[in-house]
C-alpha cells in the first residue's frame, strides 16, 4: 500500500459521514416542516414562543408581598348578577377609584358595578345586588360602605369612574360612565352627593360609555372631562358566529360586528355647567372603538395632549395646539396603533424626563411600551415642528411576548418597592367565553413587573410577590393608592363576576420615599396636569397629576416618589397648570407634603420605619 492511503482513506470516511449526517439532518428538518402544527387555544403555552419567555428573576429583586386584606378590611364587593348572555355590554366593565371624598386624610374607594344581563324590552336594568360602593376609610385599615346613604349607589351598566373637584369648592365629585346614560354626582360636602346630571348639561345622551378623564385642555383652571364611547351596540336577534384575528367568538361579543361610538369633550363653563365640543375642538374620534384616554402634556409645552386607547381601530394622539383645538399627530408619533387597546399607563420609566406610555392589549397581540423620544429630539439640537415621536420597546424591555397569552386590561406604572422606578401593575382577564360554559369568561392571572433600570428593563416578579398572584380572575379594572398612609403603594383589582380584592403592600417601605399632595389656587383645586420634578442624589423623577390611565379607574390623587436610600429631597419642583413654577428644598423622606399653590407647605410627621 502506496504511503498516504490510510490518511485518504480517513478523509473519504469522514467525508461520506458527514454526508450521511447532512442528508439524515435536512429529511429530519423537512419533517418537521412538513408535520401539521398543533393548534392555538388562546390562552394556552405554545413551546418555543410563549413557554418559555419569562426571563429568569435576578437575585436582587424586591422581597415585597402584596398581601390580599379584602376581607378583614371589610370590603365586601362582588362584581355582575346573575348568568351573562353573551352581550358585549356585560363583559367591559367596571373600574374604580381612590379619592378622599370627606377630607379626612385618609382614601376612600369607590368601585363602579355592572348589574347583570342585559334587560328585555322595558330596558330597565335587572333586580339585583350588584350596585356600585363607596368604602369610607375608617383610619385604622377597615372600610364601611356608605354608597347608598351618601347617594352615589349607581344601578346600572356601569363602566368607568372619574373623580374630580370640577366646581372647585374643594371636594371631589364623582362621574360614572355607563352602556346607557352617565351619571355626575356633586359632592355637598356633608357626606353625600346629589345628581347633577341634567342641571350640568351632560344628560339626555344614551350610548356605550367607556373611560372619563378630567384635564385642563384649554387652561382656564376649569376641569374639562372627556368621555370615551365605545360602539353602537345594539342586541343581534340572531348573534350567530363572527371571527375576531381568526378566533371565532359569538357576533354579540365582538366589537368589530358593531359600528364605533364618538367621544365626547365637555368643556366646564365655569358655572357648574358644561358645553359638549368635541367636533370643534377635533378630538370626536368617530372612526375608534375607544375604551380610554389619558391627558398628558407628551412635548413638555405647557398644554395637555390627548391620547386614545381604540379597540379593532387605530389609536389616536391629539397634540393640543393651544388655541382650544388638537391636531391628530399619531402616524407621525407611532403610536397609531391597530390593535385591540384598553389599559393606558403613563410615566417616566427610564428616567429621561419625558412621558412613556403602556397600552395593554387582545390575546397573542402584545402589550405596547412605547418610550417617549422627545430627549433625544432635544439633545439632538433638532428644530423640527413635531417634536412627538414614540418606539414600541416592549420586546426589547421584557414586556411584550411576555404578554402574548393575556388580555391585559388595568395598568399603571406604580413603584411599589420605592426605590425610585417606576415598576408597572397589568390587570388580566379574558374576553372569551369557557368551552364548558358559556356563561363564564376564561379568567387569567395578573402581573406586576419590576423595572431593574432601562439597561435591563422588566422582570416578572408576580411569582414572588403574594399568593394572589397565583390565582386567576377575569380582571379589569385597578386603581393604586395607599390606603394606609404607611409610605408604600397598595392596589385594589376588579373582577368581572368575581370579588373585588384589595391588596395591601408588605415591604415596599422599607426603603424611603415621599407622598405629595398638591392643591391649586390659580387653576383647578385638583392640581390636574401639575407637572412634578424630583431630584435625589443622582435619581431624577417626574410625574404629572392625573395623566395615568387605569382601565375605567382613577389612581389616588397624592403622588407617591420613591427614594431609595436617601433620606432627603434635594429639591421639588412643581409647575403649576396656570404656568407658575414653584420649587420646594431639601424636604425630609418618609412623610406626606401638602403643597398649596404659591402658598407656604405643610409638612406632616415623619413616619417610624
Amino acid at each position: 500500500m502506496a504511503p498516504g492511503m490510510p490518511r485518504r482513506r480517513r478523509l473519504l470516511r469522514l467525508t461520506m459521514g458527514l454526508a450521511v449526517l447532512f442528508l439524515a439532518t435536512a429529511a429530519g428538518a423537512v419533517w418537521v416542516a412538513s408535520r401539521p402544527e398543533p393548534a392555538y387555544v388562546p390562552g394556552g403555552q405554545v413551546q418555543g414562543l410563549t413557554a418559555g419567555l419569562t426571563r429568569p428573576l435576578p437575585a436582587d429583586h424586591p422581597r415585597v408581598t402584596f398581601t390580599d386584606v379584602t376581607r378583614e378590611a371589610g370590603i365586601a364587593f362582588r362584581h355582575f348578577s346573575g348568568a351573562r348572555s353573551s352581550q358585549l355590554p356585560e363583559d367591559m366593565g367596571s373600574g374604580a377609584a381612590w379619592g378622599d371624598f370627606d377630607n379626612d386624610g385618609w382614601l376612600d374607594l369607590y368601585v363602579v358595578n355592572l348589574a347583570g344581563p342585559l334587560p328585555g324590552a322595558d330596558g330597565a336594568p335587572p333586580p339585583s345586588p350588584a350596585r356600585a360602593a363607596l368604602f369610607r376609610n375608617a383610619g385604622d385599615g377597615t372600610f364601611r360602605d356608605v354608597a347608598a346613604a351618601a347617594g352615589v349607589q349607581f344601578h346600572g351598566w356601569g363602566m368607568g369612574t372619574a373623580p374630580a373637584d370640577y366646581d372647585n369648592d374643594g371636594w371631589l365629585d364623582l362621574f360614572v360612565s355607563a352602556y346607557g346614560e352617565n351619571v355626575l354626582y356633586h359632592n355637598n360636602g356633608d357626606g353625600t352627593f346629589t345628581d347633577r346630571t341634567e342641571p350640568a348639561g351632560l344628560a339626555g345622551r344614551s350610548g356605550f360609555w367607556s373611560g372619563a378623564r378630567w384635564g385642563d385642555y384649554d387652561r382656564d383652571g376649569l376641569l374639562d372631562l372627556y368621555v370615551t364611547g365605545y360602539v353602537k351596540y345594539r342586541v343581534l336577534a340572531a348573534a350567530g358566529i363572527s371571527s375576531q384575528y381568526d378566533i371565532e367568538q359569538p357576533a354579540a361579543i365582538n366589537p368589530s360586528s358593531f359600528e364605533p361610538e364618538r367621544n365626547l369633550l365637555y368643556r366646564n363653563n365655569g358655572d357648574g355647567t358644561f358645553s359638549e365640543v368635541a367636533r370643534q375642538a377635533g378630538v370626536a374620534g368617530e372612526s375608534g372603538r375607544s375604551l380610554g384616554a389619558v391627558w398628558a402634556d407628551f412635548d413638555d409645552d405647557g398644554w395637555p395632549d390627548l391620547y386614545v386607547a381604540n379597540d379593532v381601530s387605530d389609536n389616536v394622539l391629539y397634540r393640543n395646539q393651544g388655541d382650544g383645538t388638537f391636531r391628530d399627530v399619531s402616524h407621525a408619533a407611532r403610536v397609531a396603533d391597530y390593535r385591540g387597546a384598553m389599559g393606558l399607563a403613563v410615566g417616566d420609566w427610564d428616567g429621561d424626563e419625558d412621558l412613556d406610555i403602556v397600552v395593554t392589549h387582545w390575546i397573542a397581540q402584545e402589550n405596547a411600551l412605547y418610550s417617549n423620544l422627545l430627549s433625544e429630539v432635544r439633545a439632538s439640537g433638532s428644530s423640527t415642528p413635531e417634536p412627538l415621536m414614540f418606539m414600541d420597546e416592549a420586546d426589547r424591555h421584557g414586556l411584550g411576548q411576555v404578554a402574548l397569552a393575556f388580555v391585559g386590561w388595568g395598568t399603571s406604572f406604580v413603584d411599589y418597592d420605592n426605590d425610585g422606578r417606576q415598576d408597572l401593575f397589568v390587570v388580566n382577564g379574558s374576553t372569551l367565553q369557557r368551552d364548558d360554559d358559556e356563561r363564564l369568561l376564561i379568567p387569567m392571572r395578573d402581573h406586576l413587573f419590576w423595572n431593574r433600570g432601562s439597561t435591563d428593563g422588566f422582570y416578572d416578579v408576580s411569582s414572588v410577590s403574594g399568593e394572589y398572584f397565583e390565582r386567576a380572575y377575569v380582571g379589569r379594572g385597578a386603581a393604586i393608592g395607599d390606603y394606609d398612609n404607611d409610605g408604600d403603594v397598595d392596589l385594589f383589582v376588579v373582577n368581572h363576576a368575581g370579588p373585588g380584592v384589595l391588596l395591601r403592600n408588605d415591604g415596599g417601605n422599607r426603603q424611603h420615599w415621599l407622598a405629595v399632595h398638591l392643591t391649586g389656587q390659580r387653576g383647578n383645586r385638583s392640581a390636574i396636569g401639575a407637572k412634578l420634578r424630583l431630584v435625589a442624589g443622582t435619581s431624577i423623577q417626574i410625574r404629572e397629576i392625573g395623566a395615568q390611565g387605569p382601565y375605567l379607574s382613577y389612581n389616588s390623587p397624592v403622588e407617591h416618589f420613591g427614594l431609595g436610600s436617601h433620606a432627603t429631597v434635594d429639591s421639588l419642583v412643581i409647575r403649576w397648570p396656570s404656568g407658575l413654577r414653584q420649587v420646594v428644598l431639601g424636604p425630609r423622606a418618609n412623610q406626606l407634603v401638602e403643597i398649596t399653590e404659591a402658598e407656604e407647605i405643610r409638612s406632616f410627621a415623619e413616619t417610624q420605619q
